[in-house]
């Protein structure tokens, strides 16, 4: 007797199950690696850790190394760099990365040539970046003041002066992080509904009109995911600041993660770099929902 075939609700229910299973075993590794050295933090946090003889040494000291947070004169010059350079260089990026895919999207020949060139710079290795820009920024040889002073201009020490160090570390930044905005704007231009635009033509719609009524609700969820993916890593910099600056002169250029690098390494105060770690990954957590949740939100209303 041939077997009965199954109702389409009981083959859903095997499918999510064997779902389960085979992502079962991906997902405890993935658990295991993630939770386990947040938990060894949330463990540091409370410790004062010292090594004695190649063996480490903990005391509890409670919530000492949080109650001191909030006194760290380090701490508050490093958050509060971290917040300007990443709204400013965030906010930068997005304006020239939409205006190249913009432009991008809308030609035909040589589309793959501006592609390339304009991605070039996110494939070149953080260490050559840095090396490449303080060379460029020095203020006895360095290019940039070559150039100024075909103008007449003084030359300028970019990366000592208080008032400049951390703009110019911007404009590497930019430079730098461009490209992946870039990218994924792209993509969101490249998936848009043609025949919007070719009724918007019809009825005698212009370019301007165009991009503020059609392209930009249109291109508002890509916006917001690349705004969020973007401002979380441009929370965490760290690479650019290590090769250029050292988060000097002084504080001027100091930032969150560097922070945290200067109380684990050059401070050997591992408990309270642990503290410090951990009220960072809180505040990029926190960006990271906000942004997801935005996002969706505004997919939901669209």
């Amino acid at each position: 007797m041939p077997a009965l075939p199954l109702p389409p609700m009981a083959k859903i229910g095997i499918d999510r199950k064997w779902r389960a299973i085979g992502l079962a075993p991906s997902l405890l590794v993935f658990a295991g690696l993630t939770l386990l050295p947040i938990a060894n933090l949330v463990a540091m946090s409370f410790h004062d850790i010292a090594w004695a003889d190649g063996i480490s040494r903990w005391t509890f000291v409670g919530f000492r190394h949080y109650q001191a947070l909030p006194e760290d004169m380090l701490l508050r010059a490093g958050l509060g760099n971290t917040i300007f350079f990443a709204v400013v260089s965030t906010l930068t990026q997005m304006l020239l990365a939409f205006v190249l895919a913009l432009f991008v999207s809308r030609i035909h020949r040589g589309r793959v040539l501006y592609r390339t060139l304009f991605i070039l710079p996110i494939l070149v290795p953080a260490i050559v970046i840095g090396a490449i820009w303080k060379l460029m920024l020095n203020y006895d040889f360095g290019l940039v003041n070559d150039f100024i002073g075909l103008f007449g201009a003084a030359p300028r020490d970019w990366l000592g002066e208080r008032a400049l160090a951390l703009w110019s570390v911007i404009v590497v930044d930019v430079w730098h992080w461009t490209p992946f905005c870039f990218l994924l704007l792209l993509a969101g231009f490249e998936s848009l509904p043609q025949d919007v635009y070719e009724a918007a033509r019809v009825d005698g719609v212009g370019p301007l009109s165009e991009l503020r009524y059609i392209t930009l609700p249109l291109m508002l969820p890509t916006i917001a995911v690349t705004l969020g993916f973007r401002l979380i890593l441009a929370f965490k910099v760290f690479d650019e600041i290590y090769l250029l600056t050292g988060g000097g002169p002084g504080t001027a250029t100091e930032v969150l993660s560097f922070t945290v690098y200067r109380r684990f390494f050059t401070q050997d105060r591992a408990g309270y770099g642990a503290a410090m770690s951990l009220f960072a990954m809180t505040l990029v957590a926190v960006l990271a929902i906000t942004a997801m949740t935005a996002a969706r939100r505004r997919q939901t209303r669209s």
